[in-house]
């Protein structure tokens, strides 16, 4: 099979809070079709904290995942999903990515707040457990309930035009650098 040669790289931007109940996936929820709108193809990695299933107990592929397949990949044609076991446990940001399809323009991470990747800070007053961009220079921006004065740009929350122009004008500087392997 001819390896897939890669003629562009991929936007990652993510969207991160101090904890959960502060708007993040609503957030992306209204970020995906403006993007789409302006003509991006716009992909999203949610990070889970929690051990999860995308397929159903009884079905055929969780019948086969759970005979010890590494990989199960299902499909019609409307949709597919691959489930992947993570064999070692361990957790790569860029690994992950790598398996997005290459043709996003945009790929939105929500979550891993942690790692150092470009992020968009949701900050909400009466809910944020406290302010990460004080602390962690991979916060490019910050969305917000209430007015704030940083040294980084600032939107209110329900911007959503103001939030999609700045990903927009600021994409190129965002790039993940796919190579071929």
């Amino acid at each position: 099979m001819k390896k897939q040669q890669v003629n562009k790289n991929s936007c990652v931007i993510g969207i991160c809070a101090s904890n959960s109940g502060c708007g993040k996936t609503t957030l992306i929820e209204k970020l995906v079709p403006k993007l789409i709108q302006k003509g991006f193809i716009v992909s999203v990695i949610k990070h889970a904290h929690h051990k999860f299933d995308i397929d159903i107990p009884g079905k055929d592929s969780f019948r086969l995942r759970k005979a010890g397949a590494y990989q199960t990949l299902v499909f019609n044609d409307v949709r597919s999903a691959v489930i992947t076991e993570n064999i070692n446990n361990e957790v790569s940001l860029e690994k992950e990515i790598k398996k997005i399809n290459l043709n996003a323009d945009i790929i939105l991470i929500e979550g891993l707040k942690n790692m150092a990747y470009p992020k968009i800070e949701i900050y909400r007053n009466n809910i944020s457990d406290e302010k990460l961009y004080e602390n962690d220079s991979n916060i490019i921006a910050i969305a917000s309930d209430i007015i704030l004065d940083e040294k980084i740009p600032c939107f209110n929350l329900n911007d959503i035009n103001g939030i999609v122009d700045f990903i927009i004008e600021n994409k190129h500087k965002y790039e993940f650098k796919y190579d071929n392997d």
